[in-house]
């Protein structure tokens, strides 16, 4: 059975070096230039080398958006390895983590209207939620991964054991009862540790303070704002992806396995999102631009907490490369790798997704293929 990556490992993968210590929030970004020289842009023979010869064993196709100081798209592979016909440039897809990106700004919108104290604790929001063994957990260590707790409930660590219980559901408050039946793993705010388990609380918290779904409030704070018309989540435990996508395969006991359909609900507001690379762009820069998040409670995302090894603010991750400071986002599903990311000041972007047939394993080596010629130059 092949040993999945970690989590941070996997997004560890989007540049070969990660910084460390605090960095000041980036001014928000002004339009960028539609088009840039050669040697300005991104490393545009790289990048199309990456999507040649598409589907092999790696991947069966993938879609990617650079854009900033020069655009550069990328569309190939197939849509479903049966009929070998061409993959879709607008296709849907499972987008993983980035989700966390959609529920960070949620919560911090709610921050800024005064509804949620970023100081206020899951006790106080969510009662009876954790035991007396939980200290008081903040709101802003949920969004920057130091709340303290451990792993929920999974139908399965790897693709090969979720794929038999890939129809069956965990809600969320299984996911957490099985948190909370372990007691924390460190004080709160002593350390950052990736995991699923602090945003799965904060669309708790979400539907608690305004008593609505999650869903439809990320529709109307975020989706309907930005335009991002092809974005949504699945109804209730539908496993299916609606709309025009590419198949997503993976490797299973040495065969190549369809796993498109597969029911979502454990991973909720942590990682439950369908959307497509223009759409996932539309919230890059939105976000980037001040569009979504309030600039005051926008510095959460670009903070990192002090706590060592410390990579990530609210949701994103801090990345350098080639001289260059990146916060982004990576997501993965069964068959699907997505990436965000951008400079500061948005002279470059870069959205991608990959359909892996490894894409909850080796993200470094997705990462190397289809992220770095992206920040090259």
């Amino acid at each position: 059975m092949r040993r999945p990556s970690r989590s941070a490992l996997v997004a560890a993968g989007l540049v070969a070096a990660l910084a460390a210590g605090p960095l000041a929030v980036p001014a928000f970004a002004a339009p960028a230039p539609a088009s840039a020289s050669a040697t300005a842009g991104p490393d545009t023979e790289a990048l199309a080398a990456a999507i040649a010869g598409l589907p092999d064993h790696d991947a069966t196709a993938a879609l990617l958006r650079v854009g900033g100081d020069g655009t550069w798209r990328g569309t190939a592979g197939v849509r479903d390895v049966r009929t070998g016909a061409p993959a879709l440039e607008n296709a849907r897809f499972r987008a993983g983590s980035v989700t966390k990106v959609v529920t960070a700004s949620i919560v911090l919108q709610l921050a800024a209207e005064g509804r949620i104290d970023l100081d206020g604790t899951v006790q106080r929001y969510l009662p009876g939620l954790l035991t007396e063994d939980f200290a008081p957990i903040t709101v802003r260590q949920l969004l920057n991964y130091t709340s303290g707790l451990r792993p929920g409930a999974s139908l399965g660590d790897t693709v090969e054991e979720g794929y038999a219980h890939r129809f069956e559901t965990l809600t969320p408050q299984q996911v957490v009862a099985a948190s909370v039946a372990q007691g924390p793993a460190s004080p709160p705010g002593t350390r950052q540790s990736y995991g699923n388990i602090h945003y799965t609380v904060l669309g708790m918290l979400i539907e608690k303070v305004t008593g609505d779904s999650y869903a439809h409030q990320a529709q109307v704070r975020i989706f309907r704002p930005l335009g991002m018309r092809h974005s949504s989540f699945p109804v209730g435990a539908d496993p299916r992806i609606h709309g025009p996508h590419n198949r997503g395969y993976d490797w299973i006991d040495g065969k190549l396995v369809d796993v498109t359909d597969w029911n979502m609900t454990d991973r909720f507001a942590a990682g439950d999102l369908i959307s497509t690379t223009a759409d996932l762009e539309r919230l890059l820069v939105g976000l980037f631009r001040g569009r979504v998040v309030p600039e005051p409670q926008l510095k959460e995302m670009f903070t990192l907490p002090d706590v060592p090894g410390a990579r990530y603010g609210a949701a994103l991750e801090r990345f350098e490369a080639n001289g260059k400071v990146i916060w982004g986002k990576t997501g993965s599903r069964p068959g699907y790798a997505t990436v965000i990311a951008a400079t500061p000041d948005l002279s470059r972007t870069l959205v991608y997704s990959v359909n892996s047939t490894d894409a909850k394993g080796d993200g470094l080596a997705v990462a190397q293929r289809f992220a770095f010629p992206a920040f090259n130059r």
